[in-house]
């Protein structure tokens, strides 16, 4: 897919919400496109993807059709869209597919599969404990996880350096961080709807 792609399809759902044909939240992406794009150029077809409650492009770019995707959000599953067929998992809960890569991980590792486990986490939860007990554990068994730390300097709509301060443990192996400012609101599309 193409940013453009990518945009477009975040419009119509955008439009969807104002129309009030979605009742429920809705997280949208926007900003992040490219890097995005760059990244999912190294996941492969069996690569586990695990990220949080803003997953529209992750879906996209791991290969799950638009069709489906729309008709989970419009059935209010956005901030959790899970696509187990497509090896894509997303979880509303900071820091919830944490624990769960590491469990992917090791299953991969105990039966020696080559696919590899790409999660996707923000910076606030880049300072939580449970990442970080997951990301030392993953390193300390040389599990086959890939952390990509999505940086848009916001903790929901506070500044994640004001109030966390800036320690990725970059040093750890196999993760990668990348800063982009967002286009859209937290939630919804900036315009009040009535569900």
């Amino acid at each position: 897919m193409t940013p453009e792609e990518l945009i477009a399809f975040e419009d119509d759902l955008a439009a969807e919400f104002e129309a009030g044909n979605i009742a429920a939240p809705l997280h949208l992406s926007g900003g992040n496109e490219k890097q995005l794009i760059n990244i999912f150029e190294k996941v492969n077809k069996d690569d586990w993807v695990l990220c949080s409650w803003r997953s529209h492009y992750h879906c996209l770019l791991k290969g799950v059709p638009s069709a489906e995707v729309k008709s989970a959000c419009k059935r209010g599953r956005s901030i959790a869209l899970c696509f187990p067929e497509y090896k894509i998992l997303s979880s509303a809960i900071v820091g919830g597919i944490c624990p769960i890569a590491v469990g992917l991980a090791w299953a991969i590792k105990r039966r020696g599969g080559k696919e590899k486990v790409h999660a996707f986490i923000g910076d606030m939860t880049a300072q939580s404990g449970i990442y970080r007990e997951c990301m030392m554990y993953g390193a300390g068994h040389s599990l086959p996880i890939h952390w990509v730390i999505e940086d848009n300097e916001l903790s929901v709509c506070t500044n994640t350096e004001e109030v966390w301060g800036r320690d990725w443990v970059e040093n750890a192996p196999d993760i990668e961080s990348y800063t982009y400012e967002m286009t859209r609101p937290h939630v919804g599309t900036g315009a009040w709807v009535r569900f």
